[in-house]
């Protein structure tokens, strides 16, 4: 340590309980009255520790910066400045820490259940997602590249009207939980999509950037986390559960057949709940996020599967996370429609989000979980795939309070087909 005494400390954003040592690192300014009243810092993590860490980040399938970290630590230690930055950025890129329990899953999830709703008719009649919207002139996804770009569709007439339904009948459901919906903006500061655990740079990044700097939100989570920055709540309001529904901007891509389609595409609609919480309360929010996710799958009639994600499925904020995936007939594929994940204190150690305990005041991280009620485009999919019949599409029963008790989708007269037209010049 250089002379002087000079303490430094980390401000470290992540959740993971190894690193907490490095909290404590910081520079004391020198010949201040305060200084002297200043605690101690506590010890670098030990290599055993370090090697923890690492274990973690190669299990997660994260970029593995711990060498980095180790070489700038003792740099730190050394008394070396010039590294304090980058060692800060790099110990912002480690993920959170991953539940005991997914330690010995492997890279495959766990099936914790299978929901069985509905007998399908036989392969051979069955038909995919596109073909069916094409057929009853409810959909268009082809030739839009030289105004809308690659990866957009138009949803039309009944179809429409259908989206609109499932999204009235999911905020209903999660109103009904205690959720308080919130209306948020699609564009927010780069900050906050990282605080998430999102990254905006690179060339993997799935994150839109503006020209100004800021980016589009690929979810609204991110939104709803935002609202709450540095905000100390009292523990009496906690847990506070919150919903959402926004368009989701993702810039990813995929060549595979099976996610051809609106399976994969560049904007969607989802609804979204999000709740804070304490640290003794979040696994069991978790748990209610899990089960009003089940219960909205159930009554809409689908046949699904419950799923433990492994430590590489977590990507960087998640503890620990469950996926819904729908059984696409027309496919012959499962398809994710639905998450929910812990994040712990990951994000709002990033946001600042914090709480006032009651029974000391003392002020603590919050813990933050986020789940999926409804994400259109691949639920559509889930949705007519399952209930076609013949030329018309049956509205499952819980949905037709929401479409004026309409009973099939049958094929739209009104708008005109779309064809390309090749223009000849004479």
């Amino acid at each position: 340590m250089s002379q002087g005494g000079a303490l430094i400390k980390m401000k470290l954003l992540t959740n993971s309980r190894l690193l907490r040592p490095l909290l404590l690192l910081r520079r004391q300014r020198s010949h201040d009255a305060k200084a002297a009243q200043a605690p101690k810092p506590r010890p670098v993590p030990t290599s055993a520790q370090l090697d923890e860490l690492e274990r973690n980040v190669i299990a997660r399938h994260h970029r593995n910066n711990l060498p980095l970290i180790r070489s700038l630590i003792q740099g730190v230690k050394a008394g070396d400045q010039d590294q304090l930055r980058q060692l800060q950025v790099e110990l912002e890129q480690l993920p959170n820490a991953t539940h005991p329990r997914l330690q010995d899953y492997g890279e495959q999830p766990r099936e914790l259940a299978q929901y069985v709703h509905r007998q399908l008719p036989p392969q051979s009649s069955l038909k995919e997602f596109s073909e069916l919207a094409r057929a009853l002139n409810l959909y268009r996804m082809d030739h839009l590249g030289n105004y809308t770009g690659h990866k957009s569709y138009y949803l039309t007439g009944q179809l429409a009207t259908l989206e609109q339904a499932i999204i009235q009948y999911a905020l209903q459901a999660v109103t009904g939980q205690g959720f308080k919906l919130i209306s948020v903006p699609d564009i927010l500061p780069r900050e906050v999509i990282e605080s998430c655990g999102m990254r905006t740079d690179g060339e993997r990044t799935q994150v839109y950037k503006l020209d100004n700097g800021e980016c589009l939100s690929g979810t609204s989570e991110m939104a709803l986390a935002g609202f709450f920055a540095n905000k100390v709540l009292q523990e009496e309001q906690l847990p506070l559960k919150v919903t959402a529904v926004s368009r989701c901007y993702r810039a990813e891509t995929s060549g595979l057949q099976e996610e051809k389609g609106i399976y994969r595409v560049h904007q969607f609609t989802k609804v979204e709940m999000f709740a804070i919480c304490t640290e003794e309360q979040s696994e069991a929010e978790l748990e209610e996020f899990k089960n009003i996710e089940v219960d909205l799958f159930r009554r809409l009639g689908l046949n699904f599967r419950l799923l433990d994600m492994p430590p590489c499925e977590l990507g960087a904020p998640a503890y620990q996370k469950y996926d819904i995936e729908a059984w696409m007939p027309g496919r012959q594929m499962w398809g994710e429609i639905s998450s929910c994940s812990n994040c712990t204190d990951y994000q709002a150690r990033r946001l600042g989000i914090k709480y006032r305990r009651s029974s000391d005041g003392q002020i603590l991280h919050a813990h933050t979980i986020n789940g999926t009620a409804t994400a259109i485009p691949r639920l559509l999919i889930a949705l007519l795939e399952s209930y076609q019949r013949g030329d018309a599409i049956e509205i499952p029963d819980v949905l037709r309070p929401f479409m004026d008790g309409q009973e099939l989708i049958t094929r739209n007269k009104r708008i005109p087909e779309t064809k390309l037209v090749k223009f000849i010049k004479v």
